[in-house]
């Protein structure tokens, strides 16, 4: 029984329209995006599934597994409470904000992207309820303000302020293809092809990546700190630190306090890293593409501060087993997943020495499976019903 299906089951009629969106792997470009940088991205073939039917009324009902919530559209200024409902209400709210009226609507959602593990279940449930929503009352938006819309709920409803790259990795994915995103200008400049004899294992460190909770927004805090420091103090001409090089940072390190000065220097780092990369991959120099992923990560323990004791023995071990060029913890930090580039032909014996490495290392289980590029959001719609 397929999705649709299921939701003419539960709700007595079938959807207009079925969302689908993926979440991603930040496959280099740690923090990089509301600096206005460079990331090198891909979605992934996990995805959440958002069916919608319009209803009379001003209630509107969500199911996702087991459970039912549901919220009056009147209400939607009210204060944000603490369920998943949240983010939908988010989209209705930046939806309102752009001239649209929402109406009342039954939705269900399913999803196969593990939750607060860094792979942006987040924003794939936001792409894919904006997406439904937009496709149930005919609101149009052009995809880089769908972004914004996902964006919005973060920023204003959820108070994280995060960047664009989870909403347009999740939007502008192709099968098997990285996407080099400049935050500057907002948009994707090219898409790069993935070596076929080389995938993706994500390891799940198995600590909760909250981001909301975390040091996420002090850390943005300190970026924008050293820009003002930097324009102030030492004269420059910038906007943010995607003007600013790291050997830019270590000449004003006099100028700037410690921890601020090596936040900084995380994020021009890794932009730097993102262009290398590229360069790394299309001339087919995939060691070299490696060895920027441990730096990365290198750069987050030491600069960043956004590892974890678990995200850290995940990388070590993967310098230890055959078949792995490269490895770094992947998105926000301070728990969630690590990435690690693997020839194809290790990959499943791979994982395996990896869990079983980290259970004798810690003494905890993780969950790490093979992961497949997959392709960017898609709307479908049934007419008539």
């Amino acid at each position: 029984m397929d999705f649709s299906e299921k939701f003419a089951r539960e709700y007595g009629a079938p959807p207009v329209a079925v969302a689908s969106a993926p979440g991603r792997l930040e496959v280099l470009g740690n923090h990089t995006d509301y600096n206005e940088g460079l990331v090198l991205s891909a979605a992934i073939a996990l995805k959440t599934d958002f069916a919608i039917l319009p209803v009379n009324g001003d209630i509107c009902e969500v199911r996702s597994g087991g459970e039912k919530l549901s919220f009056p559209l009147s209400a939607l200024d009210e204060p944000p409470g603490e369920d998943w409902v949240e983010y939908i209400k988010g989209v209705l709210i930046e939806l309102r904000k752009r001239g649209f009226a929402p109406k009342a609507f039954k939705a269900a959602i399913q999803s196969d992207i593990p939750l607060s593990a860094g792979m942006s279940s987040s924003a794939a449930l936001e792409i894919s309820a904006a997406l439904a929503i937009g496709a149930a009352f005919d609101f149009e938006l052009p995809p880089e303000e769908w972004a914004k819309v996902g964006q919005g709920v973060e920023n204003n409803h959820m108070g994280l302020q995060s960047g664009l790259l989870d909403q347009f990795s999740s939007l502008f994915g192709e099968r098997n293809k990285l996407i080099l995103c400049d935050f500057r200008d907002i948009r994707v400049v090219k898409t790069i092809s993935m070596p076929d004899n080389l995938v993706f294992v994500v390891a799940n460190s198995m600590v909760k990546h909250d981001l909301v909770d975390s040091d996420y927004n002090l850390r943005r805090e300190s970026c924008e700190r050293v820009v003002k420091t930097l324009r102030e103090r030492k004269g420059m001409n910038i906007s943010a630190l995607r003007d600013v090089s790291t050997r830019e940072i270590e000449l004003a390190r006099d100028a700037l306090p410690l921890r601020d000065a090596r936040i900084a220097s995380h994020v021009t780092g890794e932009n730097e890293r993102v262009e290398r990369g590229v360069a790394a991959l299309e001339s087919g120099d995939v060691a070299t593409f490696g060895e920027l992923m441990y730096e990365s990560h290198a750069s987050s323990i030491n600069n960043f501060a956004n590892s974890c004791p678990e995200l850290d023995c995940l990388v070590e071990l993967s310098k230890s087993i055959p078949g792995c060029l490269g490895a770094r913890l992947s998105g926000g930090g301070f728990g969630g997943i690590t990435i690690h580039l693997v020839e194809a032909d290790e990959a499943e014996r791979y994982r395996a020495r990896l869990e079983t490495a980290y259970f004798q290392r810690m003494g905890k289980e993780t969950k790490a499976l093979v992961c497949a590029i997959g392709a960017g959001a898609s709307v479908e719609q049934y007419p008539g019903n």
